[in-house]
């Protein structure tokens, strides 16, 4: 047998042995830095005189402890998943897009202008045009970033802070001056006509089919960035321009693209708030999803199939905080700690892989090779 057939079976069982020992350790890493952030605010809890097992119990029962909760822990996965996956998207292409919060409300204003202003259309086609308008407006908040970051240099993340205020501003002075509903004593739109209503999931509770749209962009992220020449780009380009420019590659085009698909779906995180979920879109709107949406991308590591779980965990803190406060009589700022450390327990992995013991790639490499494992 030639020695490149015999060498074919070894070297493929240590390329599995590595990758299987370096995923699992990769998994391990944002679970860990749950249950650390999590031990350590038991610890607060308990020091500050409060019933540990009376507030997580809150917090579990606030956020999955009834079909009631459940539902509204699921409401704030759903604009999670999205802004996160956009969030996400940008990290690949190593872009830090601080603006989905400005994509967001972008999203919301193009959506419920199509949904209250135009009429006369079948569900089937309003609905969807009102979608694809969220879309628009959050792609188009994205591209403006990512285009003078490709053409001029100029840092996506000023910028896209930057967009985040003209787009609030906008919206605001919109909605108070140009799209007030005058039969309204609040500052608001009117509200979407029913056809433009994204439809409930369950009779009697608020989760609508955004959820469903949600799921099924982790799988369109995942097919664009794995699947595709354009998403091998983008993750080229995020790794090493340099290289990714040699090959031949167009960072100007890649980052445009980049920030366009991640405002595409901030976009779409806010058409779902309008929607779905309030129908018309207030003066005063404040989501605070873009902002969070950083921190679930982090959790995880960029990649589509984890953002949906981080997306959990940030609906349950959310979500089970109040019951939380009120069983044990904590403050809610304590979920707010909780976040900040799993922040930063993610973000420092090497805290939690020296607490845990947990090897880098480079050492697991060196492990299997060194011991012959694959053979």
């Amino acid at each position: 047998m030639p020695a490149e057939s015999q060498e074919k079976g070894p070297g493929r069982a240590r390329r599995f042995i590595i990758a299987w020992t370096t995923g699992v350790s990769g998994f391990l890493v944002p679970v860990l830095a749950v249950f650390t952030a999590l031990l350590i605010g038991a610890v607060v809890i308990w020091a500050s005189g409060h019933d540990v097992v009376a507030a997580y119990r809150g917090l579990f029962e606030g956020s999955w402890g009834s079909p009631r909760a459940i539902a509204e822990t699921l409401v704030l996965v759903t604009p999670y998943t999205l802004a996160g996956l956009a969030v996400a998207l940008g990290f690949r292409c190593g872009l830090f897009n601080i603006g989905a919060e400005g994509q967001f409300y972008m999203g919301a204003l193009l959506s419920v202008i199509v949904g209250f202003a135009i009429h006369g259309l079948p569900v089937y086609i309003h609905l969807p045009l009102a979608m694809v308008a969220g879309a628009f407006g959050g792609a188009l908040w994205g591209a403006i970033p990512g285009f003078l970051k490709a053409k001029v240099g100029a840092h996506e993340v000023i910028n896209t802070i930057m967009m985040n205020y003209i787009g609030v501003k906008i919206v605001e002075y919109l909605v108070k001056k140009q799209l007030l509903d005058p039969t309204s004593t609040l500052d608001r739109t009117p509200y979407i006509l029913p056809t433009a209503e994204l439809p409930p999931l369950i009779p009697g509770f608020r989760l609508h089919a955004g959820f469903i749209v949600a799921i099924i962009a982790v799988f369109v992220v995942f097919w664009l960035l794995w699947k595709t020449t354009t998403g091998f780009e983008i993750r080229a380009v995020g790794a090493n321009p340099t290289a990714a420019k040699a090959a031949g590659m167009s960072i100007t085009k890649n980052f445009v693209l980049a920030m366009t698909f991640s405002g595409l779906l901030a976009g779409l995180a806010g058409a779902g708030e309008v929607l779905g979920l309030n129908h018309n879109l207030p003066a005063a709107f404040v989501s605070g999803y873009g902002f969070d949406s950083i921190a679930i991308a982090l959790i995880a590591k960029s990649h589509p199939f984890a953002v949906m779980p981080a997306a959990f965990l940030w609906g349950t803190l959310r979500n089970g905080a109040g019951l939380m406060q009120l069983r044990a009589g904590i403050s809610v700022d304590l979920i707010n700690i909780i976040q900040a450390l799993v922040i930063m327990f993610v973000a420092a992995d090497e805290i939690i892989r020296w607490l845990y013991r947990l090897k880098p790639k480079e050492e697991i490499t060196e492990v299997v090779f060194t011991r012959g494992w694959g053979h």
